[in-house]
C-alpha cells in the first residue's frame, strides 16, 4: 500500500487517543505472530494526528509468523498493525525497537502478550484494564438512564466519579514508576487539570473569575505542544484547538497573543513549526466567527510568507497580495475611503420608461464615503444578478425604513455591476421594489472599490461607525439591526461616562 491511510480510533471515553516521537535508534526488528492467519501481508503505519501513514510490510507465514525489520529506526509513538482483513491493533515505539508480540484474531488486546518492550506491556496493561471499566461504565450509565429510583441513580453517579478518579489514580501511578518511557508522557497528556478550590481572602470573598484563570493559566501542565512526539498523534490538534476555541476569549487580539507563545515554542522542531503554522492559518481563514480573519492575516503576515519554506513561489506571492488587500479592512481599523457616484430618486423614476436614460452611464453626483455624515454607516455591495441580492436587498431596505433610519444609520447601496446592461437591471430592480430613499451608488468607470473592499461575491456588508471604523463585516442582512443596536447602546454608555 503507497497511499496514505486514514483511520480514527474510537477509544473509551475516560481515555484519549495515544501518541509516537522523533526519537531515533539504530534499527527495528519488530517479531509479530498472530494467531488466526497466515500467508498473507501485515501493514505496520505511523499516526501523524489523526491520519495513518504506512511504513513497512512483511509477510505472515504458514504458523503466523512475521518480522518487521529494517537498518534505520522507526520514530518513536504510535503505530498500528494492519491486516488484510480491515482489523488492527495498535502498539508503541520506544527506544527499544526490538520486541515480540503474540497475540490472536479473537482479541487482539486480551491475548496480547509482549517481549523486551516495557511501553507496550504498560500499554496493553492499560487497555485491558480500561476496556474492565468501560464494562462498569457502560452498567451505570443504563442506570442513571433508565432507573426511577432518584437514589439508585446518585449512587451510580458517585461510582462512575469514583472510577473517573481511579483511572487517574492508576495513570499517576504508571507515570511515578515508568517517568523515562513514553507511555507515561501519552498517557499524562490524556490527563484534565484539576481546578483546586478558590482559596478565601480575609473578607470571605471570592473571584468568581479564579478557576477559570487557574484552568488556563494550567492547561497546558500536562501536554506539552513543543513535544514532537505529541504532534503525531490525533490529541495534539485537539487539545490546541480546544484551548484556542473554547478556554481563551474569542477576541482576535488575544487569540493572536496565544498564536504567537504556540508558534514560539513550535520553533523547537521544524515538523511541529510546520503542522502549528498549516493548521492555524487554514483555521482562521475557514472561520466563521466575525473578525477572526484578523487572526489569519497576523500568522501570514508574521509568519506564513517569511518562513513557509514548503511553499511554492506562487502560493506565497498571492498571498502577500491577499494580505495587502485584507489588512485595511481588519475590524477596527478606519474603512478605505473611495469614490462613487449617487443616483437620484428622480433619474430613477425617469429612466423606468426611458431606454437612453436608463442605459446612460454619466448622471448623478460624485461623493466619497468618507464625506458621509452618519452615527453608523452600512456599505452594502449587492448586484441585481445575484439570487440571495434579490432577498437580501428588500429586507435590509424595510429594516432600514423601519427602524435603522431613526437610529442615525446611513445605508449606500453599491450595485456590482457595470455597463449599459448592469445599469439597465439596476433601474428596473430599485424601480421595482422603490429602494429610493437610501443611497443609490455606483461606479460605473472601473472597479477598484470591489478590490479595495475584497468583494468577491454577493451580498457584503460592512458596518462603519461615526468615524468610519469599521466594527463589524460580512454579515447577513438579518444581524445588521441587531448588531447596530449593540454598538449603540455601547456607544450610548460610553458617552455617558465621558460626559
Amino acid at each position: 500500500m503507497v497511499a496514505h491511510f486514514k483511520k480514527k480510533i474510537l477509544f473509551f471515553v475516560f481515555i484519549a487517543f495515544f501518541v509516537w516521537s522523533f526519537l531515533y535508534g539504530n534499527g527495528y526488528n519488530i517479531k509479530v505472530k498472530i494467531n488466526g492467519i497466515r500467508d498473507t501481508t501485515l501493514i505496520l503505519g505511523h499516526y501523524f494526528n489523526t491520519s495513518m501513514y504506512p511504513d513497512d510490510t512483511a509477510y505472515v507465514d504458514s504458523k503466523g509468523n512475521a518480522v518487521f525489520k529494517g537498518n534505520d529506526s522507526l520514530v518513536q509513538g504510535m503505530y498500528i498493525i494492519y491486516l488484510p482483513d480491515g482489523k488492527y491493533f495498535d502498539l508503541l515505539m520506544g527506544e527499544n525497537q526490538n520486541f515480540s508480540i503474540e497475540t490472536d484474531t479473537k482479541n487482539f488486546i486480551e491475548y496480547c502478550r509482549i517481549t523486551n518492550s516495557p511501553d507496550n506491556e504498560i500499554f496493553f496493561d492499560f487497555q485491558r484494564y480500561m476496556i474492565t471499566k468501560h464494562n462498569e461504565l457502560d452498567q451505570l450509565q443504563k442506570t442513571i438512564k433508565n432507573s426511577t429510583d432518584e437514589s439508585e441513580k446518585k449512587a451510580a453517579k458517585e461510582k462512575i466519579k469514583m472510577l473517573n478518579e481511579e483511572r487517574k489514580d492508576k495513570i499517576q501511578q504508571i507515570i511515578n514508576k515508568n517517568s523515562d518511557l513514553f507511555v507515561s508522557t501519552f498517557l499524562k497528556a490524556t490527563l484534565e487539570i484539576e481546578v483546586p478550590d478558590h482559596p478565601v481572602n480575609n473578607d470571605e470573598t471570592t473571584d468568581s473569575t479564579w478557576k477559570y484563570h487557574y484552568y488556563r493559566s494550567h492547561y497546558f501542565d500536562h501536554f506539552d505542544p513543543s513535544d514532537v512526539r505529541l504532534l503525531h498523534t490525533p490529541l495534539y490538534e485537539d487539545k490546541i484547538m480546544y484551548y484556542l476555541e473554547k478556554v481563551i476569549p474569542q477576541i482576535p487580539d488575544t487569540i493572536i497573543h496565544e498564536v504567537d507563545l504556540l508558534i514560539e515554542k513550535a520553533r523547537v522542531d521544524s515538523t511541529i513549526l510546520r503542522f502549528m503554522l498549516i493548521t492555524l492559518f487554514n483555521h482562521y481563514g475557514n472561520s466563521k466567527i466575525m473578525g477572526m480573519d484578523a487572526v489569519q492575516v497576523h500568522i501570514a503576515d508574521k509568519y506564513y510568507i517569511k518562513e513557509a519554506w514548503w511553499s511554492d513561489k506562487k502560493f506565497i506571492n498571492d498571498l502577500i497580495e491577499r494580505v495587502e488587500i485584507l489588512k485595511p479592512l481588519i475590524i477596527g481599523n478606519i474603512a478605505p475611503d473611495f469614490e462613487l457616484l449617487a443616483l437620484p430618486k428622480e433619474h430613477f423614476i425617469a429612466a423606468e420608461n426611458d431606454t437612453a436614460l436608463k442605459k446612460y452611464p454619466h448622471v448623478g453626483s460624485f461623493f466619497r464615503i468618507h464625506d458621509v455624515k452618519a452615527d453608523f454607516l452600512v456599505l452594502f455591495f449587492w448586484e441585481s444578478n445575484c439570487g440571495h441580492c434579490k432577498k437580501a436587498v428588500p429586507r435590509l431596505y424595510k429594516a432600514y425604513k423601519d427602524s435603522l433610519k431613526e437610529m442615525g444609520v446611513e445605508i449606500i447601496a453599491i450595485s456590482t455591476l457595470f455597463g449599459e446592461d448592469g445599469k439597465e437591471k439596476w433601474i428596473d430592480f430599485v424601480n421595482k421594489y422603490q429602494l429610493y430613499d437610501w443611497i443609490n451608488a455606483w461606479y460605473p468607470y472601473d472597479y477598484k472599490f470591489k478590490v479595495t473592499y475584497d468583494v468577491r461575491t454577493t451580498p457584503q456588508i460592512y458596518i462603519l461607525d461615526k468615524n468610519k471604523k469599521i466594527i463589524a463585516k460580512r454579515i447577513g442582512v438579518e444581524q445588521v439591526t441587531e448588531l447596530i443596536a449593540v454598538y449603540r447602546k455601547q456607544f450610548m454608555n460610553t458617552s455617558g461616562e465621558n460626559q
